[in-house]
Formats: C-alpha cells, structure tokens, sequence
C-alpha cells in the first residue's frame, strides 16, 4: 500500500471536546471520524486495525471449536418480551415499528436471537455442545456517549454463546474461553486484570470481567504497589494489604472493560423454551454460557495504554502495517526506485509494508510516521543511499540502525519475529 492511494486525514491539532488521549489520537492520525456524538466512521486506516483484531479473534476462537456466523441486527421485541429484557434495558433500546406495524429493535445485544435461532436446530444430546459466535455491530442509545469509541452508541463487539447438556459442560467450555480471552489480549498488547464480577442485566450465578487499568476507565480495580498482583473491589478495599505478596498495599485505580463472560445457566432457554432429549430419552434445559469483546472499544484501549508524545506506538500483532518505508525526496529518480525495489522485496517476503510516497517535506512525513505508529520505518535519504544503506527505526524504543539495502528485509524478518 502507498500513501498516495490511501485516506489518511491526519490532524495536527488536538481535536476540540476530546478528553481521552486514545479519542484524540483516533480522530489525529485520521483511524475514525465522528458523524454525531457517539456514532463513527472507520477510515481506512482504523479499518486495518478492526480487521487485524478481528483476526486474532478468530484464531483463538476456532481454536477452541467455536463456528463464526452472523446474526441480525433488526430484532423483533416480541423475542425480548419473553425474557423480561425489553423492560431490563428499555432505556438504551433504540426501538421503532416498521411499515406493517410490528415493534423492532436494533439489537443492543444477541442472546435472544441466538437461543431462538438454536432452538429450532438442536433436539437431541448428540447435538451439544454448540459453540457460536459473532463480531457485529451493536445498537445502544447511551445518554451520555464518553471518549470516542470506548462509550458509543454503535460498536463493534464480539459475543460468543455456548449450549450444553449440563453444567460440567458449560464449565468446559467456560475454562475454554476465559482462557482464550487471556490469550486474545496478551495478542493485541494489554496486560489485564480478570475479576469475579456481578452477572447484572445478563442473568447467571458466575461471571467474570477483563479490565484494563486506565485514567479513563469507568470501572475499578484494586493493584499492589509492590507485587503488582490486582483484584476486583469485591476481594478487598482501598488501602488494605495485598493478599498476595503480604508486603505492598492496594490502591484503587480506574480500569476499562474490555470483556466479560457469563456462565448464564437455564436463564434463557428456560424462558424461550430451548430443550433436548438426554440419553434417556428425558427432556433436558439446554444450559448456556456468554462470552463477549468489546471489539471497538478494544482499539482505544490499545492506544490508551500504547502512545507517546508524538503519537499512537502499535504493538505489532495489531498495528495496520509492520513496515512503513519513507523516502526523503520523492522527485529523485534513483530514490525511488530504490524504494519500490525494497517495497517489492518486502511483500516477497510476506512483510506488511507501506509506502509514504507523498511529495511532503520530510519533518511533515517524520511527524506523520510517528503519529500513525507503525512498528518500523524504513527511512531512504541520499546520504545513506550513497553508502548503500537504510536507516531503520524502532517506533516503540526509538532505537535507530543503519542496514545495508541488500540486508533490509532479512533483518525486519528478524525483528518482527
């Protein structure tokens, strides 16, 4: 990819009424763009990030037996009715009658569409278990929208939903994906805290939630001073010891949600009927588990937890590019030509690479780079080119090298392994 045929929009400002660096470095290195508060465009660039998240989703979750489809987002209430939960969250339903005069929703979530849709399929034991999941645009009508796309009214989310015989079932497929989800965002660059939580709205006896510590999170977790060892503020208080290390003392501190998983048990297929015949030939209640992502708001996340002064740092796994090469002086013919060489080589060689083939000066392409946080530039200038070589810089250490052309991709292969 080259610059010049992407849509890159980059600010130099920061954004007027952004709060979250996270907000602002989306808005700033031309990721998103906001339509009305709480509803954003992905731009290109945004877009490969959604898509390299997306990715290490859906290897761990294959990993793990669980079958990707994708549901609908227009909901009959009549479905939500029989759970209860058109009155449990009517006030972030976004609801509506069509032309024939039926109530609808947008789906602020899956669990009824998924029940239903399995209680039409499975009717015997040899069936289960089922393990489904989805990344799909979610509807909510949040009265006050917060830092971009971490608190908006459609976002991106990745649910998944399990149906077994039995409880030693669901506690499989449980352990399956909590174990998941760690490896998931241990990929994308997060060191997380897991916590016993409340089930709320969702329903179920156990569940658990993935947090981040953040300045701008709306949760709160407990970390030592010491060990580092963290905890929900149910397992303790601000300032009491830590139960670990038995020397630091926890502080309370912010955090983000990124994820949260249920064991939801007979909640809804008791209430939508979803039943089977065990070996026995008895009629059983197929047992549920829910397990969700925060896809969206995975991204601001990251960038929260992964920037500088000058900008957004990547981590590699999810970065929209490995390799960004920058050519000084795009009017020298050699230069050039240099450069389209090393492109070339590198897509051989399986790197993610781009190309700032822009005619900019080169502090506004320096700037730039270090905005949009791809893991290394290739910088080519005469000087260097002369003495057959590259300059490679690190973003995240800010180590700088100098490599010979020829040398190039076989040292970036060593470095992004």
């Amino acid at each position: 990819m080259r610059w010049s045929q992407f849509y890159i929009p980059t600010i130099k400002e920061i954004p007027i009424g952004t709060e979250a660096v996270s907000h602002q470095l989306l808005l700033r290195s031309g990721l998103v763009q906001m339509l009305t508060s709480g509803v954003y465009s992905y731009l290109p660039l945004g877009l490969r990030v959604l898509r390299k998240i997306e990715g290490i989703i859906n290897e761990e979750m294959n990993a793990i037996g669980a079958r990707e489809l994708l549901l609908p987002s227009l909901q009959p209430m009549e479905l939500w009715k029989r759970t209860g939960r058109d009155e449990t969250l009517k006030d972030v339903m976004i609801q509506f009658k069509d032309k024939k005069g039926r109530a609808m929703c947008l789906g602020p979530t899956h669990e009824e569409v998924i029940t239903d849709l399995v209680k039409n399929h499975v009717r015997s034991y040899k069936q289960l278990p089922v393990v489904l999941y989805q990344i799909q645009t979610k509807f909510r009508d949040e009265m006050r929208p917060r830092f971009g796309i971490v608190r908006a009214c459609e976002f991106i989310m990745k649910d998944a939903y399990s149906f077994d015989q039995d409880e030693q079932g669901l506690r499989k497929n449980y352990e399956l994906m909590y174990t998941a989800y760690q490896k998931i965002f241990s990929r994308c660059g997060l060191k997380i805290v897991i916590v016993e939580a409340d089930s709320g709205a969702m329903g179920g006896d156990i569940s658990h939630e993935y947090m981040v510590p953040a300045e701008i999170g709306e949760d709160e977790v407990l970390c030592c001073d010491a060990c580092g060892h963290a905890c929900g503020i149910n397992k303790g208080k601000d300032g009491s010891g830590c139960p670990a290390c038995q020397k630091g003392t926890l502080t309370k501190k912010s955090a983000i949600e990124i994820g949260h998983i249920f064991q939801l048990g007979t909640k809804y297929s008791k209430a939508l009927d979803v039943s089977f015949l065990d070996e026995k030939g008895q009629k059983k209640t197929v047992v549920m588990g829910c397990y969700g992502i925060g896809v969206s708001r995975l991204i601001a996340t990251i960038i929260e937890k992964n920037n500088d002064a000058a900008g957004i740092v990547w981590p590699k796994e999810v970065a929209p590019f490995e390799v960004e090469i920058l050519p000084l002086q795009v009017g020298d013919g050699d230069m050039m030509r240099q450069a389209d060489e090393l492109y070339d080589g590198l897509v051989r060689h399986g790197v993610d690479v781009f190309m700032d083939d822009r005619d900019e000066s080169p502090g506004k392409k320096f700037n730039d780079a270090d905005l949009i946080g791809i893991p290394y530039r290739i910088t080519l200038g005469k000087r260097m080119l002369a003495e057959g070589k590259a300059e490679i810089k690190d973003r995240r250490s800010g180590t700088v090298f100098a490599v010979e052309l020829a040398r190039v991709a076989e040292k970036l292969k060593e470095v992004l392994r």
